[in-house]
Formats: C-alpha cells, sequence, structure tokens
C-alpha cells in the first residue's frame, strides 16, 4: 500500500490464452512468513535459488483461477516481458493479498526472488512482537553493515501504510456520516412533532369518545394503532429508497455491503420507537383532560 508497484506481460508455455498482464514482485526470503501469507501449493523459495539456480517464481490464487484454471500450477513455465530472460518455473501458489488498496480487485500476481533478478530499491519489513519503531535504530545499523553508503528511508509501520491509503475514503465517510446523523436526528425530530401534532388535533375526537365511555387503553390503542400504521408504511417507501440510492457509495465501503441489514434495521428500529413515542405521550396526555374541556378544546 506505498504506491509502489510492478507490472509486465506474462505468456504461459503451452497456453492458448496469449500474452496477459500480472502485477510482479520482487522478494527476498521469509517474505512470505514474514508477511502472513499462506502458501497453498508447493514450496517457498530456498537459499539455493540463487542466481546461478534454474529461473523460479511465485503465483496467486487469481493468476492460476484466471489463466489456469482446471490446471496444476505447478511446473508450468512463464515467458516475461520484464523480469528476466529466462523460463521461469512455476513452484508455488500464495493466497491473494491487496497491495493496491483495500477496496481494489484482486488481481493476478507473480513472485520472483529479487537474487534472480536485482533491482534499485527494496522495501525491508521487520515483524516483531513489540513496538516495531523501537527497531528501527537496530535496522539502521544492519542495513549500514552491509553497505555504509545504503540509504534507509521512509520508515514506517505498515499500519500506517494502511492508514493513509484510506486517507481519502475516511474524510468522505466522516462527512457522510456527521450528514447522515443531522438527517437522522432531524427526521427524528420531525416525525415526533408531526406525528404529536396529528394526535393533539384529535383532541376532540378523543373527548367524544371519552365522553361516550371509551376506555383508556382503547383509545390508546386506537391512536397508536393509526400512528404506527402510517410509520410504518412510510419507514417501508423510505427502506425501498435507500436501497436504490445507497449503491451509490458501494464505492466507499470496504468489509460492509450498501445493503448493510444490521444498518437498515437499526435506522428503521429508531424511527419506529421515536413514532411510537410520539403517538403514545400525546394521546396519552390527552386521555387525561376532562372530556368537557375536550368537547371544547379547538
Amino acid at each position: 500500500m506505498s504506491g509502489n508497484n510492478n507490472s509486465t506481460t506474462v505468456e504461459i508455455e503451452g497456453s492458448l490464452i496469449g500474452r496477459q498482464s500480472a502485477k510482479l514482485r520482487f522478494i527476498n526470503l521469509d517474505y512470505f512468513r514474514t508477511m502472513s501469507i499462506p502458501l497453498l501449493q508447493g514450496r517457498d523459495f530456498t537459499p539455493r535459488d540463487d542466481a546461478d539456480a534454474p529461473s523460479y517464481v511465485i503465483v496467486n490464487e487469481t493468476f492460476v483461477r484466471r489463466f489456469l484454471p482446471d490446471e496444476n500450477p505447478l511446473g508450468r513455465h512463464l515467458s516475461l516481458g520484464w523480469g528476466g530472460d529466462k523460463s521461469k518455473e512455476i513452484v508455488g501458489v500464495v493466497r491473494d493479498v491487496k497491495h493496491e488498496s483495500l477496496s481494489a480487485e484482486r488481481q493476478p500476481e507473480m513472485y520472483v526472488p529479487q537474487v534472480q533478478f536485482p533491482i534499485n530499491a527494496m522495501t525491508v519489513i521487520v515483524r516483531t512482537e513489540g513496538d516495531p519503531l523501537g527497531l528501527v535504530a537496530a535496522a539502521r545499523h544492519e542495513v549500514r553493515m552491509l553497505d555504509r553508503d545504503l540509504p534507509l528511508n521512509d520508515i514506517r509501520t505498515l499500519d500506517e501504510y494502511i492508514h493513509s491509503s484510506v486517507t481519502p475514503q475516511r474524510f468522505i465517510t466522516l462527512l457522510l456520516t456527521i450528514f447522515a446523523a443531522i438527517a437522522l436526528t432531524l427526521t427524528a425530530v420531525g416525525l415526533y412533532g408531526v406525528m404529536a401534532y396529528s394526535v393533539t388535533q384529535r383532541t376532540h375526537e378523543i373527548g367524544i369518545r371519552m365522553a361516550l365511555g371509551a376506555q383508556t387503553g382503547d383509545v390508546l390503542k386506537m391512536v397508536v394503532k393509526q400512528g404506527m400504521l402510517l410509520t410504518l408504511v412510510g419507514i417501508g417507501i423510505g427502506l425501498i429508497g435507500a436501497v436504490v440510492l445507497t449503491r451509490v457509495i458501494a464505492s466507499l465501503l470496504y468489509g460492509v455491503s450498501a445493503t448493510d441489514p444490521v444498518t437498515f434495521v437499526g435506522v428503521a428500529a429508531l424511527l419506529t420507537v421515536v413514532a411510537l413515542f410520539a403517538c403514545y405521550i400525546p394521546a396519552r396526555r390527552a386521555t387525561k383532560v376532562d372530556p368537557m374541556i375536550a368537547l371544547r378544546y379547538e
């Protein structure tokens, strides 16, 4: 998620799919173990895979699924447009990893031993059980021991890389959250006001029913039932509109769908509770008014 990426063309020997494009990663020993990337098939690179050894490559799940479906990828040979002139043999398959961003689609990827194709810049990854930044001095010392003139810069934790990669989405989501909270508050207040006003307007009717012998419970049940019926119809229409419109923000979401049931049920339940109180409280207040006063109510 640093923004550094390499791509190249690849042709699978003996395949009819022709030349394709895939991401290319140059790694050293223990990269997959350090990054906790599971090896699904075959083997990892070893110290014997040096510059004098045959050229090897490890691919990811998407590479196999897209270019070698229903085939055993191990032992197949690849020709790369860049990354070495020799044909490379697939010796392993690893799980997919999101390199570019959390929202990016998975892409075919190939891993090549850096010792077989040296490049001028590499990222050193250190796994520790303690504070990662506490090892900065030790890391600088080790690099200096390898090459005193080799610079070591842009030292960050992986959490910082992830955080920076989602900063635009975080900002947009924060704004949407603020606007959504304001809208929800206005909706709840407006709903309460409208329902309370509607019930208050029926004070005269309630007085007549009470004068004719209606029980308090019956009046409350009638008013709440009618008010909640209208509320549920409105919530149903609102949910349908929300399902349609929330697809617009689907690209901003990660790990949750645009039609997240918890969100929809939670908001609907909140509005239902607000409407219930909006019907019950004014109706309860109206039933306690003297019937003669209620009959004269305007």
